[in-house]
């Protein structure tokens, strides 16, 4: 009975975090975005440093909690990575590039829009708004094809 609660609550809370984080990339990405792009600069750019200060903390718990909870069922549910099925690993492995293409995003382009932001240099803003947008791209794409293999993947042959 524990083992079933385990990957009940397990479960739970890592479908929650993929669905805040891609759902969320997905938003930003095909609504935000396009509906943004006719917006000036000075309004825009300031617009998406918002936008990003208040989803980048989620995208933190979403982690912390695909990580956990990821780990937890492995552990706890299935008893370890011994013979665990490969859309298990599929999913473990996108989930870690995502999560590597993400701490860049963070630290890097990220880091250099706020400043750029912040001293009003708006065409340094809008480079690495574009590489932001880039790499949440990249990021969209593999979140999708990770929702799609950890729901479908244990009905492969």
């Amino acid at each position: 009975m524990r083992g079933d609660m385990t990957m009940v609550l397990g479960l739970a809370v890592h479908i929650l975090c993929a669905v805040i984080w891609v759902g969320g990339m997905f938003f930003a990405h095909q609504c935000l975005r396009p509906s943004a792009g006719a917006l000036e600069p000075a309004i825009r750019l300031p617009l998406w440093h918002r936008v990003f200060t208040r989803f980048f903390p989620w995208v933190w718990v979403s982690i912390i909690g695909l990580l956990a909870s990821g780990y937890a069922v492995i552990f706890l549910g299935f008893g370890g990575f011994k013979g665990l099925a490969m859309h298990i690993n599929i999913m473990q492995g996108l989930g870690i590039v995502m999560m590597l293409i993400y701490l860049h995003l963070f630290f890097s382009p990220w880091k250099r829009f706020k400043r750029a932001v912040a001293s009003g240099d708006l065409p340094v803003a809008a480079r690495n708004l574009d590489q932001i947008r880039q790499l949440v791209t990249i990021n969209l794409v593999l979140g999708l094809v990770t929702v799609v293999v950890g729901a479908s993947g244990r009905y492969w042959g």
